[in-house]
């Protein structure tokens, strides 16, 4: 896949550095970047001194030689980015959330199925994150049976200082089920085994930041397959003493066993990330899934390629983030976010 060239426009939030570098490690060459920001533009050049900074963005757009955009925009401004870059041949790796409205969702679902590129969404608490592919692995050979029901947690760290004023608009980041909540979404239906899922109750509030009359600080969801169900909780409550970003918890329940994820942390426990914790017919056992293999970039790029769909469905890279517009749009009902 060395022959594959790509292009990031728009570097707003820090994903994009895990963006170039799942791809870089799967062998693609990163070539170019448009960023308006020049503090940005300045770390991230640093970084990726390989590819140049462009000042307007046709240049990559209209550039043939690039067969891959990635975007880590504004949340509100990913879906325009991508549906350009479609529009002018290339395939998208977005940051989540892929787009914060329904009307977003519907052009870009209309303009990928006209061009017949690829619209994906880097779910970074899957696909990056080893202990997750560990599970699905374990999963896929049976080792906890068939999967009823699903747990996943998603506490952030805040860090007022260092957040842009557009993270507190809620017209710009889309709210926090839309934004955060999307990574759960998705390891819901990866686990459930299925591309689509129902949303039977969900609610955001602002618990403690008065000040930030735009964030949503807390928000939670039920949702359901016919044969699975779960709940997610995400937050921006992580404490000060936490010496990571969050403590992301998933828990899948089988029929014949169940698998808990610390994907960042085990609080007084094991040092490192990555712990899996499973309990089956054999009983309890910790696995360290710090050497996994993470397979999303080579698969990515084996789809630009090949045009399949082997990283992730499209229809689920698009119901991951309908489910997530569904509950932000039920969870706002007779709040001051309603539309």
């Amino acid at each position: 896949m060395t022959d594959i060239k790509f292009a990031a426009i728009g570097i707003n939030h820090a994903h994009i550095y895990g963006q170039v570098e799942c791809l870089l490690e799967a062998g693609a060459q990163f070539t170019a970047f448009h960023a308006v920001e020049d503090d940005l533009a300045e770390a991230f050049g640093a970084k990726f001194p390989q590819s140049k900074r462009v000042a307007d963005p046709r240049a990559i757009l209209e550039d043939p030689a690039i067969a891959v955009v990635l975007t880590a925009a504004i949340p509100a401004d990913r879906a325009a980015i991508s549906i350009a870059a479609m529009q002018h041949g290339k395939d998208v790796l977005t940051d989540k959330p892929g787009m914060i409205t329904f009307a977003q969702l519907d052009e870009l679902r209309r303009v990928q199925k006209e061009t017949g590129r690829i619209f994906s969404v880097l779910y970074s608490e899957h696909f990056e994150v080893r202990a997750t592919v560990e599970a699905g692995n374990l999963i896929a050979q049976g080792a906890i049976g068939k999967v009823i029901n699903t747990v996943g947690l998603g506490p952030h760290s805040l860090r007022l200082n260092n957040r842009p004023d557009w993270f507190f608009t809620r017209q710009r980041y889309g709210g926090i089920l839309c934004d955060i909540a999307s990574h759960q979404f998705e390891q819901f239906l990866f686990f459930s085994n299925a591309n689509d899922a129902e949303v039977t109750s969900a609610t955001v509030a602002n618990r403690n930041h008065p000040d930030k009359p735009g964030l949503q600080d807390v928000g939670d969801v039920h949702l359901k397959t016919e044969n699975t169900s779960g709940y997610i909780r995400v937050d921006w409550f992580t404490p000060t003493g936490l010496p990571t970003w969050g403590d992301g918890r998933l828990t899948i329940l089988g029929t014949e066993g169940y698998i808990e994820l610390r994907k960042y942390i085990d609080i007084a426990g094991k040092p490192g990330s990555d712990h899996l914790f499973i309990v089956n017919s054999d009983g309890p056992r910790h696995i360290d899934c710090s050497n996994v293999d993470r397979p999303f970039g080579r698969q990515f790029l084996a789809d630009v390629a090949n045009r399949t769909e082997t990283a992730m469905p499209q229809e689920r890279a698009f119901n991951a983030m309908k489910l997530a517009l569904t509950a932000q749009q039920l969870a706002e009902r007779g709040t001051e976010w309603a539309q």
